[in-house]
């Protein structure tokens, strides 16, 4: 069983700066990806960011340029950076390990994020 703990969620005013942080219970060196997603009231969830085991990043359309995600793997941390935020960036955000064989997926609880304008 994998366990993630997210944190860095906030209050924060539009254009404004966050750093979302994932605690991973197992080694990340060889899992097969990591993602953030997010999911606002009333809408799905949404994969924002991802990234293989070889390093290759993906982003959402309209967080290109603006969130970039990041690994340690010395630490199992994921890291979701994200500036120039905007109200649509509220949600809640999520992170997402997958891993194992059959692939499974694990999820953290979510922290909250509300970018006021």
């Amino acid at each position: 069983q994998v366990q993630l703990v997210e944190s860095g969620g906030g209050l924060v005013q539009a254009g404004g700066s966050l750093r979302l942080s994932c605690a991973v219970s197992r080694s990340i060196s060889s899992v097969y990806a990591l993602g953030w997603y997010r999911q606002a009231p009333g809408k799905q969830r949404e994969l924002v960011a991802s990234m293989t085991s070889a390093g290759s990043t993906n982003y959402v359309d309209s967080v290109k340029g603006r969130f970039t995600i990041s690994r340690d793997n010395t630490k199992n941390m994921v890291y979701l950076q994200m500036i120039s935020l905007k109200p649509e960036d509220t949600a809640v955000y999520y992170c997402n390990v997958k891993s194992g064989l059959p692939l499974q997926d694990y999820w953290g609880q979510g922290t909250q994020v509300t970018v006021s304008s």
